[in-house]
């Protein structure tokens, strides 16, 4: 039968690919972009020291790597439950409860191939075209383009240096709509190192209380990495009134160094549990069987070097704020934990290049320094918060004093 829609004619590059509408508005993330050309002048022979990576410089505990050493030798290398092994949702349930006070059944906890996994999955699950989320910048870039994938509508609030870059009372409620679905709040952030303690969070709580169509989803993701006494809290914890609304993201990426692993996890009300699971399991179906087994050795085995790592990433916060701070037109607080600094670069704005270049934004004063004085750091554009740059300290403090010696040449030769 002679098909009517058929082109006989058409050649190869007559076909034009049409991306679905759901993606036409997100990119290639810029974090990815400025490593890629950092790595190609790398390639090139150039010394660039790269400051953007947001994982630690650890490796991975060797009882965690002999765990999954075992699973394999036991034959644990078959599919597992959908949404993780009742082992792992047993060492998480534990966690929760000894760590943060919060108790969760085995069915209100999933596991996914990562916490970006969990968000997508919380998102698919519950966002309609229309809906909205309340995100608060700087962010994380995934939340907003996983919003838009779910075909949802990012709201954002600029939450600035003065405000420790949290999210106020004020800012939420005036932003709270009747399509709004989820708020999202990251503690530590990433990019910022910002922490919401007790008392920062409790007025938000306060403001949901009020508005029950409202859910929270908190990623702790960087809770083991905190400095100065800072005190964790996790809202579920906080507020037990809003707890059949919250979703606690978390995982094992960060602070047992297993960013490779793909393991996150999440504990949350049943039916959004279950809601999660279905889109999984049109997904990826379950994560790593050995990666779950190398995670209950992660949660459930020795804790005392998770103290040794966090004191080396707090001298290097250290160093590299210090370091910022004396140079003319940076200002960078002083961040509450993660492994990031955000500082500021109003001061340097305005000013021409050596070349004669003037630097109009965050953007090309990140530029600049790559090209000038080899060194790879992320505008807070990318974040949603100008003018800033994010760097990740996780590197070795050889490399970071190298770094900062770069920076400060280059902002000296402006004019």
């Amino acid at each position: 039968m002679e098909r009517k829609d058929m082109n006989i004619n058409s050649k190869p590059e007559d076909v034009v690919f049409h991306p679905a509408k759901r993606i036409s508005s997100i990119g290639v993330s810029e974090i990815l972009k400025i490593g890629a050309k950092a790595q190609a002048l790398k390639r090139e022979g150039r010394p660039v020291i790269i400051l953007g990576a947001g994982e630690p410089d650890f490796d991975t505990p060797d009882h965690i790597k002999e765990a999954a050493w075992k699973a394999m030798q036991a034959g644990q290398t078959k599919y597992t439950a959908l949404d993780g092994t009742p082992e792992l949702k047993a060492a998480i349930r534990d966690k929760f409860s000894r760590e943060n006070g919060v108790d969760y059944a085995l069915d209100e906890i999933t596991v996914a191939t990562g916490a970006k996994q969990i968000l997508f999955n919380a998102m698919m699950a519950t966002l309609d075209p229309g809906d909205e989320v309340i995100i608060p910048t700087p962010y994380w870039t995934s939340y907003s383009d996983i919003v838009q994938i779910a075909e949802a509508t990012p709201v954002l609030i600029a939450c600035n240096a003065e405000a420790g870059f949290r999210l106020q009372a004020a800012q939420l409620e005036a932003a709270i709509a009747p399509k709004t679905r989820w708020v999202i709040l990251n503690s530590p952030s990433n990019p910022s190192g910002a922490g919401y303690r007790a008392e920062d969070y409790r007025p938000l709580l306060d403001v949901l209380m009020k508005h029950p169509h409202v859910w929270l989803l908190v990623d702790d993701m960087y809770e083991h990495i905190v400095y100065d006494g800072f005190e964790f809290v996790t809202p579920a914890a906080l507020e037990p009134r809003l707890k059949n609304r919250i979703l606690t993201v978390n995982g094992v990426s960060k602070a047992y160094a297993m960013t490779g692993w793909r393991i996150g996890y999440a504990g949350g009300p049943r039916e959004l549990i279950k809601a999660m699971a279905v889109v999984q399991s049109q997904a990826t179906s379950c994560p790593s069987s050995i990666s779950q087994a190398a995670s209950v050795a992660a949660l459930n085995g020795p804790q005392d070097f998770l103290v040794e790592r966090k004191a080396s990433f707090q001298r290097r916060r250290d160093l590299v704020v210090a370091g910022l701070n004396a140079i003319e037109g940076l200002d960078c607080r002083v961040p509450e934990g993660a492994f990031y600094t955000f500082s500021g670069c109003a001061g340097v704005l305005g000013k021409s290049t050596p070349s004669g270049k003037r630097l109009e934004t965050d953007t090309d004063f990140c530029a600049y320094l790559l090209e000038d004085a080899n060194v790879a750091v992320v505008p807070g554009s990318a974040f949603g918060l100008s003018p800033f740059f994010r760097i990740s300290y996780a590197s070795a403090e050889s490399e970071l004093k190298e770094a900062l010696t770069r920076i400060a040449d280059a902002c000296a030769k402006l004019v």
